[in-house]
């Protein structure tokens, strides 16, 4: 069953209370891919004034359970079993964009990419690679 970014919003907020204080957005799901942000806030802010690591990997993860549930439908009990994260640039203080991708879907694991971006700017703020394993 194909879900929609709203139904997929949903699912993620309310399966992870945490996505709702970060004001977690799905804005697309399209087959294997989702688009997310997370809109600024002062309080994501760190000392350096850039947005904190721990807000930049609850977008990405966020964003490759999105892309997981577009590719699969309903499966809640998907799970994070793997986060690498490169920061690469300091984001700037406004939008942070995601754009994730399941790369390999297998019986028991989603092999995935997610790249973050702060609005505006095709410059990459972070990559991230994970797994999500599957029930």
């Amino acid at each position: 069953m194909k879900l929609s970014a709203e139904e997929v919003q949903q699912l993620i907020r309310e399966g992870v209370p945490m996505a709702e204080d970060i004001d977690f957005r799905v804005e697309a799901i399209e087959h294997h891919a989702a688009t997310a942000r997370v809109p600024f806030s002062e309080r994501m802010v760190r000392p350096g004034g850039t947005l904190s690591g721990p807000v930049q990997m609850a977008l990405a993860d966020a964003t490759m359970y999105a892309a997981v549930l577009g590719a699969l439908g309903e499966v809640q009990m998907a799970v994070t079993s793997n986060l690498n994260i490169n920061f690469l640039r300091k984001p700037g203080r406004c939008d942070l964009i995601a754009r994730g991708e399941v790369l390999k879907l297998g019986s028991r694991n989603a092999f995935c990419e997610v790249q973050l971006f702060s609005e505006g700017s095709d410059e990459l703020v972070a990559h991230v690679s994970g797994t999500y394993s599957l029930p």
